[in-house]
């Protein structure tokens, strides 16, 4: 049986950058079936005519209360055994992303897998600015700041089913909250594939000023607390300080 495959975009006003998005989709290659949602929250410029371009993509537009609410109807409309994340302006780092994670699922045990990402200037996207390679998930590692890059994170469909989708109480953090959700309370078998998977565009609203990078905290820590977990007293201050060696 042939694996399926979808990946959610959530965009809005995305005209600038989401073709690149599109690009890099529709140019995978390997042996699965492939579905492109593109969730939009009500663009008002080009973004639709853009995806309409693009036959492997379906575009859905409706008023949504954020990103990550776009993300979860992405994932209720998913028809995929593997759930993937690019926001519209990322893309894959090269055409054999999809078959490379698919590849790691024909292990009945895994049932999440992450990679690494190069963060790149916005507009010269050949240029890296940081790196940020993941490394091996280990028992302690949300203890220590880790998370791995959330682009890159792939999951079964069954894991949203069995554990939840993304708590929109969260603005920033939801990610992170998901992730650890998954991985450290619930103990889902992930792998690491070390290799860039995918490149982003420089940004960020969580890291865009010390205001947003302490609201991200606090939502950090607010993760902790309502998935009932006790971290080390210096772990959120450890998150932002492991970005310090994607410079190097």
């Amino acid at each position: 049986m042939v694996p399926k495959i979808t990946i959610i975009t959530p965009s809005f006003n995305s005209v600038t950058t989401i073709r690149d998005t599109l690009d890099s989709v529709a140019n995978q290659r390997g042996n699965f079936d492939l579905e492109h949602l593109i969730m939009d929250g009500g663009s008002t410029d080009d973004t639709e005519a853009i995806v309409r371009q693009y036959p492997h993509a379906t575009f859905h537009s409706e008023p949504d209360k954020g990103l990550y609410d776009a993300m979860n109807k992405g994932i209720a409309k998913a028809s995929g055994d593997i759930i993937g994340i690019l926001n519209s302006d990322d893309f894959y780092a090269h055409q054999g992303v999809l078959a490379k994670i698919v590849e790691q699922f024909t292990d009945p045990n895994i049932d999440a897998v992450y990679g690494d990402l190069d963060y790149i200037d916005p507009i010269h996207t050949h240029k890296v600015i940081r790196k940020w390679r993941s490394g091996r998930l280990k028992s302690y590692s949300f203890l220590l700041g880790w998370m791995p890059p959330h682009p890159t994170f792939f999951v079964r469909k069954e894991l949203y089913e069995k554990y939840g989708t993304f708590n929109l109480s969260f603005k920033t953090s939801a990610d992170y909250e998901l992730m650890l959700r998954f991985l450290y309370k619930n103990k889902v078998q992930a792998t690491y594939f070390p290799e860039v998977l995918v490149k982003m565009r420089a940004g960020g609203v969580s890291n865009s000023s010390f205001k947003h990078r302490l609201q991200a905290n606090k939502e950090d820590r607010q993760a902790w607390l309502v998935n009932q977990l006790k971290p080390y007293i210096f772990t959120h201050w450890l998150k932002p300080l492991r970005k310090l060696s994607q410079w190097i």
